[in-house]
């Protein structure tokens, strides 16, 4: 039996589903039991619980033989340190009274110090307090994780995504040796295999030692973005905070232990893990094409919906990211079976049109012609099923579900890459029509872009698919 915690988070989403194909039991332990989508958990259970409730942890520890401990309270914002400690030593009691055998801890790379950031001393804190459990810890400290959800990753990605010319404080300079998220989980589930044994420290990082400078040149290179930097001299962590607010506003809570964090050198010291696993990390540029092109195949083989979350739907539009994507997912209901509830989008474009503000559509077309594009042209196939790679006036049709699914993509011209999907769910009572324009902006022309047109796609989406919802009901009432 394994103990799973973070299973909703980054890591532990992640390591699921390899947890499960190693043909163990996982029970996870998590608040809300209802935010686990993954479908390897069927293989195991969820266990309602909190670290920070000691009384939760013993029904949890029952039966486990080795327990992953992949939690931080860093986005609690102040006091986050006497979190972490508190949540580590019920973690600790609970694995000792229940007689958990191994505990797999993924920490913070750096050298212990007096300038060591608060979030990396806490890091480092946890472990040794996980260790006076009795049981074997595996403690792996890890570098700068490459891969789409990252913290240090999304940091890099905002700022290159969003600033042509860079101002670059010192701590840009600061060595690292980022590893790809893949090397990470391929360490976590490899200590499965360890012999129980002396608890121990483990540094890892991919082979490149690099600064974070460099590694944002790298990702700008591979998105195709011109970046210029200027360094200056002093810049402090608190300034930098700010400025990362500003310019990267979903970091802003956590910005500043970030920024300290990331002063602090993490290259490893101590390669032992190097001869104790079998696992042999990328390089830089490896891990970010990587993590680049799953991002294109997640995004390609799932619905939106599975992407932003069934709460990000809202009538007005809610706006939910996947990766650099911006979703703008919207939501009715009618009193019509699936099949129905699809008619009108299964016609969508052509002579019969977009059902709301057509001329706005043909407006937007012209402007494309006049930069060089392919502008709005009334056309799709002489059939009702449209297949992937139809075209619908500027779409290109790419994915297709029968009364479940159309995904089209823009051919128009913009400074980025832009989706339209229709999402039908329900039964024969009723259905709910699910809309979503999704974004990939390029740089900082392209958030531009974005912003200065959402009230016109708003108002555009929102009738399209009210009018939907009208045709597809026969005017009866929607909700």
């Amino acid at each position: 039996m394994i103990l799973l915690t973070g299973a909703t988070g980054y890591i532990g989403g992640q390591l699921l589903p390899l947890l499960g194909q190693r043909g163990r039991t996982v029970r996870c332990l998590v608040r809300r039991p209802e935010a686990l989508r993954h479908a390897a958990v069927a293989e195991g259970e969820a266990c309602r619980g909190d670290v920070l409730d000691s009384a939760s942890l013993v029904g949890a520890m029952a039966g486990v033989e080795t327990a992953y401990y992949l939690i931080h309270s860093m986005g609690s914002g102040a006091g986050f340190e006497a979190l972490d400690r508190q949540a580590a030593r019920n973690f600790a009691a609970a694995a000792r009274d229940a007689g958990v055998r191994r505990i797999v801890y993924l920490g913070g790379l750096a050298e212990e110090g007096p300038d060591l950031s608060p979030h990396l001393r806490s890091r480092h804190e946890v472990g040794r307090i996980l260790r006076g459990s009795g049981a074997q810890v595996v403690e792996f400290r890890a570098s700068v994780v490459i891969g789409s959800g990252s913290l240090s990753f999304e940091l890099v990605r905002a700022l290159v995504e969003r600033l042509p010319v860079m101002v670059c404080p010192r701590w840009v300079r600061t060595l690292a040796q980022p590893i790809a998220v893949q090397d990470v989980l391929a360490y976590l589930t490899a200590a499965l295999d360890l012999p129980v044994g002396e608890s121990r420290v483990y540094e890892i990082g991919g082979p490149d030692r690099v600064s974070y400078a460099d590694i944002m040149r790298q990702y700008a290179r591979q998105r195709r973005l011109s970046r210029l930097m200027v360094p200056v001299p002093v810049l402090t962590p608190r300034l930098s905070s700010l400025w990362l607010a500003l310019v990267t506003p979903v970091l802003a809570r956590i910005g500043r232990s970030l920024i300290e964090g990331v002063r602090s050198p993490s290259v490893v010291r101590d390669d032992t893990a190097r001869s104790i696993f079998d696992v042999r990390p990328v390089g830089l540029r490896e891990a970010i094409r990587t993590a680049l092109d799953s991002e294109e195949a997640d995004f390609a083989q799932s619905p939106v919906s599975e992407l932003a979350g069934p709460s990000s739907a809202r009538r007005d539009g809610a706006s939910a990211r996947f990766g650099n994507r911006i979703i703008d997912s919207r939501s009715i209901t009618v009193p019509v079976p699936p099949e129905r509830a699809f008619a009108p989008i299964r016609r969508i474009g052509g002579t019969v049109g977009w059902y709301y503000g057509d001329w706005l559509w043909h407006v937007r077309g012209l402007l494309d012609l006049a930069f060089g594009g392919p502008g709005m042209r009334q056309m799709r196939p002489d059939r009702e099923e449209v297949r992937p790679g139809d075209r619908i006036d500027c779409w290109r049709v790419v994915a297709y579900e029968p009364d479940v699914r159309l995904r089209l993509k823009a051919e128009m011209r913009m400074p980025g890459r832009a989706w339209l999907e229709f999402e039908v769910t329900g039964d024969q009572r009723s259905s709910t029509i699910r809309q979503s324009a999704v974004f990939d902006p390029r740089g900082l022309s392209g958030l531009l872009y974005w912003h200065a047109l959402r009230p016109v796609h708003v108002k555009l989406f929102l009738g399209m698919l009210d009018a939907i919802g009208g045709i597809s009901s026969g005017g009866a009432g929607m909700a």
